[in-house]
């Protein structure tokens, strides 16, 4: 069952040698995240789950995940365990290789990890049977849920001006930090799409793996630093 979750952002901006001069700008961000996922760790979990954006695909302990494609020379991998599968060819998606920067940074070693990327055209009843079955994997299991809002919220924003942004990311913002899986669950996939957020599919899978779970919610950040909804909270 679900003990524990982490929603964070999944921008490569997290990572300090990706925003290079603007990295103070998220400093706020990684705190949070550092804290969420101390959550995690308090929750004593026997396996920790990973979801994030991405081709749907899943990733072993120590598979790989590198940042050169953004022009630093950053490697990861994915917890600190499991045999390396690098000579498979297969590689951490971004969103998942900031997953792995951040248990890296962390120190993570409480529980087994691996890694599962989801498409953002997932429809919410299969993200709900996801995440059901991963809540089921083992007897105490953890997420750790990458995704960001809508990437709508100011004129210079990725997807420009949207005024159905800001309402779209206070819906997300209350719904993860009451823990409150019937919002998120009832987010539509096109509205989503057009709002150009990322964390849709991966909510709605910690939607799924939380129902009977009977856990709180703590709102750790919620900003927007550059158009884009970041979102920062702890369900324990």
């Amino acid at each position: 069952m679900l003990v524990a979750a982490a929603v964070c952002p999944c921008p490569p901006l997290l990572v300090p040698e990706v925003a290079a001069g603007a990295a103070p700008e998220l400093d706020g961000a990684r705190a949070a995240c550092v804290d969420a996922l101390g959550v995690l760790a308090a929750a004593r979990p026997d396996r920790l789950v990973v979801v994030g954006p991405g081709d749907t695909g899943t990733y072993p302990e120590g598979t790989p995940g590198s940042f050169s494609g953004f022009g630093v020379d950053v490697d990861v991998r994915l917890g600190a365990g499991g045999t390396d599968p690098a000579a498979s060819g297969v590689r951490l998606p971004t969103p998942l290789a900031v997953a792995a920067w951040l248990l890296r940074r962390t120190g993570w070693a409480d529980a087994p990890v691996e890694g599962a990327s989801v498409a953002e055209s997932l429809p919410p009843r299969r993200c709900a049977e996801v995440g059901a079955e991963l809540a089921g994997r083992d007897g105490r299991v953890a997420l750790l849920v990458m995704g960001d809002g809508s990437a709508c919220r100011t004129l210079k924003a990725p997807g420009y001006l949207d005024e159905r942004a800001a309402g779209f990311d206070a819906q997300v913002a209350r719904a993860l930090g009451d823990a409150d899986v019937a919002p998120l669950r009832a987010l539509d996939v096109e509205p989503a799409r057009e709002l150009k957020a990322c964390g849709r599919a991966p909510w709605q899978i910690l939607a799924g793996a939380a129902v009977g779970a009977d856990l709180s919610g703590a709102l750790l950040y919620d900003d927007a630093p550059y158009g884009v909804g970041y979102f920062v909270a702890a369900w324990s």
